[in-house]
């Protein structure tokens, strides 16, 4: 005679396995569905020219399709997404669920982060770019301490702004000393070109108006021990990392061939001519710039102690000169795991010395 249990569990065991088998279909139809369908990076527009270009590791991945290759058979498309108002515009961006990924310049990063976003640093960009000191031909502007009272242009919100307050503050100087306008590079040139303003403070854009004679440039910040310099990082968001490590690994992953690739001194003049090409920039300008860098240390993806340091400056520099209400560490914001198992690879072995 069959025991109760027994009897029960001939009855139902039926209904029990159809059951588990929807429970399981249903899991795996949420599963497919929680796959984004596009992965959203937000980029600063710096071209010159009618094509969106950025510089650095985000021209190799769109010229060599790495990262669309890299998620095609997902159906996961790369959403590529310039502004023109650089970091402010992709904070705006971060902060309305917008973006998923950013390239920014430090401040900009910082201004985010110390306001509430939700981000990580995944990896650093380019570390020491160089800035320059554009000043009107024949105003006997020298040196910084020439700037007290000077009309000043500095594209504010941006990695520009504290790379110029890291580069006075190595002077004894503050904006408070001068008298600072708010332009974005090409407004800024545009102003000093026509003598509206006295100076500007800006980037390698600024040779070709000392080449046309339009702007002298008496001091950049190699001239200053590296005060004034501006770093980049790669962030993500801490719900996109959250809900998709795997995605971010890969991707992580997958930007390491271009960090690569741009290490390589053997690819220095395909570089120059690919930033050429896309930001409408003359070859001469680019070259100009990259001259005295040492590419492998320039395009360091690594989280390091150095580069950890240089946004930890940037932090406490940007909390002094009240950019941001108040200072984090650094340390807490950084998530290098991802990086670090990319380094692992063995294509990463190279950038991993």
């Amino acid at each position: 005679m069959k025991s109760p249990t027994r009897h029960l569990l001939n009855r139902f065991a039926p209904t029990l396995l159809v059951g588990l088998l929807c429970a399981f279909a249903l899991t795996a139809q949420a599963s497919e569905a929680a796959r984004p369908e596009s992965i959203r990076i937000a980029v600063p527009d710096l071209s010159a020219g009618s094509k969106p270009s950025a510089g650095g590791v985000v021209d190799v991945l769109r010229d060599q399709q790495l990262l669309e290759k890299e998620f095609a058979k997902d159906g996961i498309r790369i959403d590529w997404r310039f502004f023109k108002g650089a970091g402010p515009v992709i904070n705006e961006a971060l902060a309305n669920g917008q973006a998923d990924f950013a390239y920014l310049g430090d401040l900009a990063a910082i201004i985010g982060k110390a306001n509430g976003l939700d981000t990580r640093v995944l990896s650093a960009g380019v570390r020491g770019v160089k800035s320059y000191l554009g000043v009107v031909p024949g105003s006997g502007i020298k040196t910084l301490q020439d700037l007290k009272g000077k009309r000043v242009a500095v594209f504010r919100g941006t990695a520009n702004q504290l790379s110029f307050a890291s580069a006075l503050a190595s002077q004894g100087l503050s904006e408070r000393d001068l008298k600072v306008i708010n332009l974005d590079f090409n407004a800024a040139n545009a102003a000093i070109a026509a003598k509206q303003i006295d100076a500007t403070w800006g980037l390698s854009s600024l040779l070709a108006l000392r080449d046309r004679g339009l702007v002298e440039l008496p001091v950049n910040s190699r001239d200053l021990k590296g005060a004034g310099s501006t770093q980049a990082v790669l962030l993500g968001t801490g719900e996109f990392i959250r809900q998709h490590p795997d995605l971010t690994a890969r991707l992580v992953k997958a930007q390491q061939q271009a960090t690569e690739w741009l290490r390589d001194e053997n690819n220095r003049e395909a570089y120059v001519n690919l930033v050429a090409t896309t930001a409408n920039y003359p070859k001469v300008i680019i070259e100009g710039d990259l001259a005295e860098e040492n590419l492998a240390h320039y395009f360091d993806p690594r989280l390091d102690p150095e580069f950890i340091s240089l946004l930890q400056q940037g932090v406490d520099l940007a909390a002094k000169e009240r950019l941001i209400r108040r200072g984090f560490q650094v340390s807490e914001w950084v998530e290098p795991r991802f990086l670090d198992a990319a380094l692992q690879q063995p294509q990463a072995t190279q950038a991993a010395r």
